[in-house]
């Protein structure tokens, strides 16, 4: 069937596509989305020292929170959580370096406290979402995308290098392992075609995890005492409300918020040439928030849109529900299934750093297209080099701001994670400074551009 046949099916958003077309079509959105989605939960786990268990735990509970999330977008409840728009969400790289920071602040309890509240206040600007925006035009969001990227390198090369603390932590055989997955992830990326290239991410860790399998890194242990059926367990993990850590994910909260506001607008132009309507927008972000709320309850981490998923809708022009829900359950599936949730924990760490380092790099490159889009001028340099030094500076100065006559609250919520103290400085200074810049009216965005109208675009589900 011809791609540009607008009369088929696949072109509009009802209508029931063959098997022929329905099974590629959804794998190649489950491929694209699925390591996005379980390195997260790999990477909080091991920040906290979590067992076998309970890593594979969180994995579960992100591939059926993809999964059940992904399927609101397609039919929206009520009519109000879901946009109805052929867009994918799952764990989000955005929040992992405040996770990880809140390993500092107390147990993993901490983190779905946080969620919790976090999960409301994006609520609040999903609701109010047309003046709160206003606060992060493209010098502010690229400022806090080009944050959340250099924040993650750290954790990348920690990986790569065998995870801090292992015994063999630099070792020549965890280097071998990650450098031949990152080389197989770009190599992908930039050589293959189709399903090949849209899913390099995917294949690049599957080629390294073929060589640490090879060289006796990967241990199947426990695989044989997983069930082959369960349903996610209902407060894995009591909930800790510690003020630190709600006020700094909460910011990321609005962050992602902004992330979704941006897709969207990426989705809506690439695929239906147009922009998106108020009320798709509103119920994507309520969806995110309320569905952030229930997943604390689950051991679910905070989710986003995943823009290689939105790219791969404006790239092949396949718009149809049902391609969509086949995606959504497929995910879902695989996360009732623990012996999966098993296998993929045990995915190692330098195979993690090699597929996830030019993530990382994308999220950093992204913030700079966003900033520059329009020349770097004067300004913009300030706004954003400034909070960017003050963000890293003071998040990676041991103690900075716990000195004598300090709060102890200041550390915690200011310095803990870079990324408060960016967003906060960014916002503050295109406030204050002459030449204030101001975000486009929603819907001024150029149809068919395929370019946000207003808001980051992250990759692999940043």
């Amino acid at each position: 069937m011809a791609q540009d046949d607008r009369s088929s099916v696949l072109f509009t958003q009802e209508g029931t596509p063959s098997l022929s077309q329905l099974i590629p079509l959804s794998l190649q959105h489950v491929v694209a989305a699925v390591v996005g989605i379980i390195t997260p939960a790999i990477i909080v786990a091991n920040a906290f020292g979590l067992d076998q268990a309970d890593r594979s735990l969180l994995i579960q509970a992100s591939l059926v929170m993809a999964g059940v999330l992904s399927l609101i977008q397609s039919h929206p409840l009520v009519g109000y959580l879901g946009s109805g728009l052929p867009v994918f969400m799952g764990a989000a790289f955005a929040y992992v370096p405040t996770l990880t920071a809140v390993a500092g602040m107390g147990g993993i309890g901490a983190i779905f406290g946080a969620q919790v509240i976090g999960g409301i206040v994006a609520v609040v600007f999903g609701l109010f979402f047309k003046y709160i925006r206003r606060l992060f035009p493209p010098v502010v969001s690229g400022t806090v995308v080009l944050s959340i990227g250099l924040s993650l390198y750290t954790v990348a090369v920690g990986y790569m290098a065998g995870g801090t603390g292992a015994e063999d932590f630099g070792g020549a055989r965890n280097w071998l392992v990650a450098i031949v997955t990152l080389v197989a992830c770009v190599a992908f990326a930039n050589f293959g075609k189709g399903v090949l290239k849209l899913g390099s991410l995917l294949w690049g860790l599957l080629v390294g995890y073929g060589l640490s399998l090879a060289l006796g890194m990967v241990s199947f242990d426990g695989l044989a005492g997983e069930a082959w059926f369960a349903l996610p367990a209902f407060m894995p993990f009591s909930l800790e409300f510690q003020p630190a850590a709600i006020a700094s994910l909460s910011i990321v909260f609005v962050v992602g918020a902004v992330q979704i506001v941006g897709d969207l607008n990426g989705a809506c132009a690439g695929a239906l040439d147009r922009e998106p309507t108020e009320r798709e927008v509103t119920g994507a972000i309520l969806s995110q928030g309320v569905l952030s709320v229930v997943g604390s309850f689950f051991g679910a981490l905070p989710t986003g849109t995943y823009s290689q998923n939105i790219g791969i809708v404006n790239q092949n022009k396949v718009i149809n529900k049902k391609v969509m829900v086949a995606a959504s359950l497929i995910m879902l599936c695989a996360g009732l299934v623990p012996k999966v949730a098993f296998v993929l924990s045990g995915i190692p760490k330098a195979v993690i750093g090699g597929a996830t380092i030019n993530v990382f790099a994308t999220i950093t490159m992204t913030g700079v297209r966003l900033l520059t889009k329009n020349g770097l001028s004067q300004r913009t340099a300030s706004v954003a080099g400034l909070s960017v030094a003050l963000g890293m500076g003071i998040a990676l100065t041991s103690g900075a701001l716990a000195g004598p006559g300090m709060p102890e609250w200041v550390q915690g919520v200011l310095g803990s994670s870079s990324l408060v103290v960016t967003t906060i400085a960014a916002i503050v200074l295109n406030l204050v400074l002459p030449g204030r810049e101001e975000v486009e009216p929603a819907g001024e965005g150029a149809p068919g551009s395929g370019a946000p109208a207003g808001g980051p675009r992250l990759a692999a589900g940043a």
